[in-house]
């Protein structure tokens, strides 16, 4: 008997820390890995390959942080529309398991854990990253009133480009913000296929999207600016003296659109959805082809 009040007593422990572990989607990290790859893209081409593994560490680390924060302060800027949306409904907010304060608070202190790691940094990485937390910030509420709010998002994501040369080389170049727009136009094509997903709730409460905005013109658009990702990728390349294992990635990862766009012509929910996470593959194969292509072929 004693036991079983034991195990009552806890349970609204548990699903509290399961309610912040959903908060920050610990349970769907995708978030992560697709804010993760083009910060290690740019990461090794500002270290030539041999980047410093401490900045390695504060990147990885300062990834997984704000992307749990960016979750945190998006679910408190949708908590009076997500209940309305079928993907979303469940979410802890919605649910009552985490308070709109707890959220806040949640994201105040993740926020202010991966500022800390700004202090191993120099001047001029702290610098970018006021602009970086803005966009962070910025981003949840802009699908309010902005018709491209992947673009906001877009730009909060490749933000920690200009951040990883800096931190690197003390400065940016013309490889920074190459791959940035490259990461600008990757993160609004797949960004509108998870939107595609989401398209018809929206509608109805009033929420804005790329995929809303480009209607029927949606896969079209989607071909284009992938089309852009990888003639910049490749363009970087150039710059960076790159050679054929790189080249092998982005033709893999031309493949890997092309599967895309095969799913998204069936234009079934499930399939966005497909879609949209298959970008974590792209994003792999591109910085393992880096790997591969700077170990066979370093910089002299």
């Amino acid at each position: 008997m004693s036991d079983n009040r034991l195990t009552h007593s806890r349970h609204p422990w548990h699903r509290r820390l399961r309610g912040y572990w959903q908060l920050i989607r610990a349970d769907r990290p995708i978030g992560i890995y697709l804010l993760l790859w083009p910060t290690l893209w740019a990461v090794w081409l500002a270290g030539a390959g041999q980047p410093d593994w401490q900045i390695v560490l504060i990147f990885v680390i300062g990834t997984v942080l704000m992307r749990s924060a960016g979750c945190a302060i998006n679910d408190y800027a949708d908590r009076h529309y997500d209940g309305h949306v079928e993907r979303t409904k469940q979410r802890p907010l919605v649910t009552g398991q985490i308070t709109p304060r707890e959220a806040l608070g949640v994201f105040c202190v993740l926020s202010l854990v991966a500022s800390t790691l700004l202090l191993f940094l120099n001047t001029a990485t702290q610098l970018h990253a006021l602009i970086a937390i803005a966009l962070a910030t910025l981003y949840p509420f802009s699908k309010r009133y902005i018709p491209l709010p992947q673009l906001v998002l877009g730009l909060a994501f490749a933000w920690a480009i200009p951040m990883a040369f800096s931190a690197e080389q003390g400065t940016t170049s013309l490889i920074t913000w190459l791959l940035f727009a490259a990461t600008v136009c990757w993160t609004v094509a797949y960004d509108t296929e998870y939107a595609m997903v989401d398209r018809e709730d929206d509608l109805k409460i009033g929420i804005k999207s790329s995929a809303i905005l480009f209607g029927t013109y949606d896969r079209l658009i989607i071909v284009f600016l992938q089309a852009i990702v990888i003639a910049l990728l490749y363009w970087v390349g150039e710059l960076a003296a790159r050679a054929s294992l790189y080249h092998l990635g982005l033709v893999i990862g031309v493949g890997i659109f092309v599967y895309q766009h095969y799913l998204l012509g069936t234009q079934q929910r499930t399939h966005y959805l497909r879609a949209f996470l298959n970008n974590n593959l792209f994003g792999l194969v591109i910085f393992a082809a880096l790997i591969l292509d700077y170990r066979i072929y370093p910089v002299e």
